[in-house]
């Protein structure tokens, strides 16, 4: 699963990107957050640093360092509790 949504993730914003070079109808902000949130968040950061895609626009980056910074917590609290005897 892990694999396949972060392939998803980094084409998504590949295109995305060709989809806005053509004109075409865009993979939306919030679908594009949402394969972050459920687990793709290291092949949304590939995919928008390879295809230098959603690198400029504030907004978009806060809400994806916030999933990363929010998944970041969630790992470190759940490796603690579980440490925790």
């Amino acid at each position: 699963f892990f694999i396949a949504v972060n392939f998803v993730a980094f084409a998504a914003f590949g295109l995305d990107k060709s989809f806005a070079e053509r004109g075409r109808r865009r993979i939306s902000e919030k679908r594009l957050i949402s394969w972050a949130v459920i687990g793709g968040t290291p092949g949304a950061y590939a995919g928008r640093h390879f295809f230098r895609h959603k690198t400029r626009k504030a907004s978009f980056s806060e809400q994806l360092h916030g999933v990363a910074l929010m998944q970041l917590v969630l790992l470190i609290g759940g490796y603690i509790y579980f440490q925790i005897d």
